[in-house]
């Protein structure tokens, strides 16, 4: 007799809260698990097809870093849609301005590009500080 393969419903999944601090981690390692973590890969429940990821919490945004010359080097760039709309800003720049903005880029180009990276994206949280509003959700108080 086969063994038959577990499918995942959309009704039977149970999201978890996860908090992780962003002081003194390196960028790329800090999306990796995020992007982990809101695909549900981390789950022996995992199914392509169904969103079954968590939510995911980060604070001190502001704190991350990268490694040797990025923080000049690495640059983010916004179009307008117009001739000449292109700008470009350094790490540096972004991560002084809106610190949230790096992160949430760094793991929104890690999902896979399908319908589920909206909604999975909407489960991310990034504060600038040490302060954030779930920790009821979390602690489960």
């Amino acid at each position: 007799m086969q063994k038959k393969t577990f499918l995942q419903k959309p009704l039977e999944v149970k999201r978890t809260w996860h908090l992780i601090d962003a002081k003194g981690l390196v960028l790329g390692q800090v999306a990796t698990d995020i992007a982990k973590k809101l695909l549900g890969k981390d789950k022996t429940t995992f199914t392509p097809n169904v969103d079954g990821g968590d939510y995911v919490v980060v604070i001190n945004a502001e704190l991350v870093e990268v490694t040797r010359t990025k923080s000049q080097k690495k640059m983010y760039y916004n179009h307008s849609s117009l001739p000449g709309g292109i700008r470009g800003r350094s790490f540096a720049e972004v991560q002084e301005k809106k610190p949230e903005e790096v992160i949430e880029r760094a793991v929104y180009n890690m999902l896979p590009a399908n319908r589920l990276r909206k909604d999975r994206m909407s489960r991310l949280k990034i504060h600038k500080g040490a302060e954030h509003k779930y920790q009821a959700e979390i602690y489960g108080k």
